[in-house]
């Protein structure tokens, strides 16, 4: 691939604001104690009746998201994949969707844009040949351990409103390229997947496209889709696709994956919340995943497409206040938690680990950036700005070619001798 041209943007200063309070308030993950790993020695004293009656209720919450299987994966990386009949899955624990079915597929977005080849990465739980039948969704059985890493079930699988106000204190260090001022109806990229270091059990590092609508207070809708590296929601370092959603600025409303009723999956190819494979390599071959998420003109839910036209499922436009119309901000990019349990700053990753002047084969990147307009097309961007919060940390660069279109390379390795 030829060298690309950089692109330099500026970033106004009103803009910035909004962005940095939107990350300020989209996450703060609970450091808390592991029960679920903690052992307490024979004569030390603790209350049993209290740690009896927590271990009910999270079992009784079990019952309730993990829904009876027709068929079980044993999954090559540790996960149980349960075959659930669509019809049972946990989005029609909804009032407004209990005793519904899923909705056909919508209208994709009209593209012109012209195809290049792509490696893309899909889950290990597939790629062994096993399948889950027509009429059911894979989902990734929740277990106890990943209940009791949470400090309650009510804040398992949901991300929690910070509470600083200086955002330069905030523990989330983010590198992103963003749209505003215009109305959006959905968008589009091709994400490079990597797994990197994730040093503290508390932390975590993701890669996603935020679908954007309301003021930056507690009216703020959002819709979130891409890879993530999560020990605290997943017990492990491994990659993971992942949504979320909110319409309340993550107070009540919302989660991660399939862990609440709302988003309803129509595909039995990809199970929200299990590990990608394969993962690119530093010099070696890239893998990416494409996400698409866009708002049906016919019915306004707004569906997900993974892949090269995989159709995954739908938020219904009755979960949204300021989304039942359109977005009115696209982003993309890369955040990290710093916990600084070291006394400095975290060598948690972001992306690859490596800074973005480092390019392809080095860099993590996202790539053929789209949004969706009023007339349901794919169409390139305009008015692209950068934000890198912590540059001497994680970076951005931003450029276009006529393979790639709109692009950009992001992240870092944390600590170092540029990020102390």
């Amino acid at each position: 691939m030829a060298a690309p041209t950089i692109i330099s943007h500026k970033t106004f200063p009103i803009i910035s604001t909004f962005v940095a309070f939107l990350f300020l308030v989209t996450s703060l993950v609970p450091v808390v104690a592991d029960s679920a790993h903690r052992r307490l020695p024979a004569n030390q004293t603790f209350r049993p009746q209290e740690e009896l009656h927590k271990l009910k209720r999270v079992r009784a919450y079990l019952r309730k998201i993990n829904k009876p299987a027709i068929k079980t994966i044993q999954s090559p990386d540790g996960d149980v994949i349960d075959c659930v009949l669509s019809h049972l899955q946990p989005a029609f624990d909804h009032p407004q969707l209990e005793g519904q079915k899923p909705l056909v597929p919508p209208e994709w977005p009209k593209s012109t844009d012209s195809k290049d080849s792509v490696t893309e990465s899909f889950q290990l739980w597939a790629n062994s040949g096993e399948s889950c039948p027509e009429g059911t969704i894979p989902i990734r059985r929740t277990k106890e351990t990943d209940v009791l890493r949470a400090n309650s079930i009510q804040k398992f699988g949901r991300k929690i409103r910070g509470i600083r106000h200086d955002t330069m204190s905030s523990d989330h260090e983010h590198a992103v390229a963003f749209v505003n001022g215009d109305e959006y109806y959905g968008a589009k990229a091709s994400i490079n997947v990597w797994a990197p270091r994730v040093t503290d059990q508390f932390e975590f590092s993701l890669s996603q496209l935020w679908v954007i609508s309301g003021s930056f207070g507690n009216d703020l809708n959002t819709i979130e889709a891409g890879w993530q590296v999560s020990p605290e929601l997943y017990g492990d370092n491994y990659p993971r696709f992942f949504t979320y959603w909110t319409t309340d600025a993550y107070q009540a409303t919302g989660c991660y994956n399939l862990l609440c009723s709302g988003f309803v999956q129509t595909s039995n190819k990809i199970s929200i919340g299990a590990a990608i494979s394969p993962r690119s390599s530093d010099s070696g071959r890239q893998f990416d995943i494409g996400i698409m998420v866009w708002k049906d003109p016919k019915h306004g839910h707004w569906w997900l497409q993974f892949g090269s036209g995989l159709l995954i499922g739908y938020w219904p436009s009755f979960l949204f206040s300021h989304l039942r119309s359109h977005a009115s901000m696209i982003q993309f990019g890369g955040e990290i938690v710093n916990t600084r349990s070291l006394g400095s700053h975290t060598s948690t990753q972001m992306g690859s680990g490596r800074f973005a002047d480092e390019g392809f084969g080095k860099a993590s990147y996202f790539r053929n950036l789209q949004v969706v307009d009023w007339d349901n097309n794919l169409i390139p961007l305009s008015n692209l700005h950068l934000l890198a919060d912590h540059p001497n940390c994680y970076d951005i660069r931003a450029g276009r070619n006529n393979v790639w279109g709109d692009y950009f390379y992001y992240g870092g390795p944390g600590r170092s001798d540029r990020c102390p």
